[in-house]
């Protein structure tokens, strides 16, 4: 069965049973409004349901990491700036966010990092060939504390598959939550996905390229907690794909 899941996991639910958001009509800003005007169409990667030849798209050969869900995007610039090596692709729907990561990319002149505006699981499914990431960040997602919106959670059966399959195979998946609870839910839902095996007995630590945000920072000192999950698509001889 595993080695099916390539080709199967994508058709195993409908687009509509998982999104990666809820959209919620943020205040854009006139520098916001601009940077999405005039900067998305420049350094963006349009949606379209074809697949996407990433080496071609960031006009080098190098490891590929798709981030999920960048807020603001500060952490995504971050990472981009300190992993000159690695190409990332973000996804995020929220206009302010993609229009302040733009903003960010044209100031650290990062050509590494390219924005999505669009739904993560239509991206991963119609843009994203089998096997071709070294990576995928999850971080901070909603939540959904209430049970009954658990459903609305990301990180479900259904879509960890679909990121599994589209890792290379030794490529990693890192989540980070706030909440307990999630992080036992992510857990678990990692735990059952057979092509992924976890990095450590349970939670991991921290991994150096996640950094520590501002909220985080005040959260920790007020004696919240972090879980960060670091799981990998089982090897078949592939070389490590994680930033070193």
């Amino acid at each position: 069965m595993d080695e099916q899941r390539d080709d199967t996991a994508p058709e195993r639910f409908s687009r509509r049973s998982i999104r990666s958001f809820v959209l919620r009509q943020g205040r854009l800003s006139p520098g916001q409004q601009r940077y999405l005007t005039e900067v998305l169409p420049k350094i963006g990667i349009p949606y379209r349901a074809a697949p996407l030849d990433l080496d071609e798209a960031f006009g080098r050969s190098a490891p590929k990491v798709l981030e999920i869900g960048f807020g603001m995007g500060e952490t995504s610039a971050r990472i981009a700036a300190e992993h000159p090596e690695i190409d990332y692709l973000a996804i995020e729907v929220h206009g302010p966010g993609v229009g302040n990561l733009c903003k960010l990319i044209v100031e650290g002149q990062l050509d590494n990092l390219r924005p999505v505006q669009h739904d993560a699981v239509e991206v991963l499914q119609d843009m994203i060939r089998p096997g071709a990431l070294a990576g995928v960040h999850v971080y901070f997602p909603d939540p959904w504390h209430k049970k009954r919106h658990h459903k609305r959670r990301i990180i479900q059966k259904e879509f960890v598959a679909l990121v599994a399959s589209r890792l290379a195979p030794g490529g990693y998946l890192h989540c980070a939550t706030d909440w307990q609870e999630y992080a036992e839910w992510m857990l678990e839902v990692l735990s059952g996905e057979p092509l992924l095996e976890n990095t450590a007995e349970g939670f991991a630590e921290r991994p150096e390229w996640r950094p520590i945000t501002k909220f985080e920072e005040r959260g920790l000192k007020l004696g919240h907690g972090v879980w960060d999950l670091l799981f990998r698509r089982r090897e078949t001889g592939a070389r490590r794909s994680a930033p070193d």
